[in-house]
């Protein structure tokens, strides 16, 4: 499974919010050093209850646009 999302970085507090065909997912981690990317993945880990190993981000790895694959193994 394929997700758009949207990361909004440095906000107050860590929450998703759906928006049209996409997730808008809004982190309190900085976007220095990949550290948003890292803490996205664990963010979204644990509200679809995977491992982290499971999600990966396939396409904006420097980007607030970005695609992440779920895979069920």
């Amino acid at each position: 499974m394929r997700l758009n999302i949207r990361v909004i970085p440095n906000a107050k507090q860590d929450r998703l919010a759906p928006e049209g065909d996409c997730l808008k997912i809004y982190l309190t981690a900085p976007p220095v050093d990949g550290k948003s990317n890292k803490f996205l993945i664990r963010f979204l880990a644990e509200h679809f209850s995977v491992k982290r190993g499971q999600l990966k981000i396939v396409r904006g790895a420097s980007s607030r646009d970005k695609v992440i694959e779920l895979s069920s193994f």
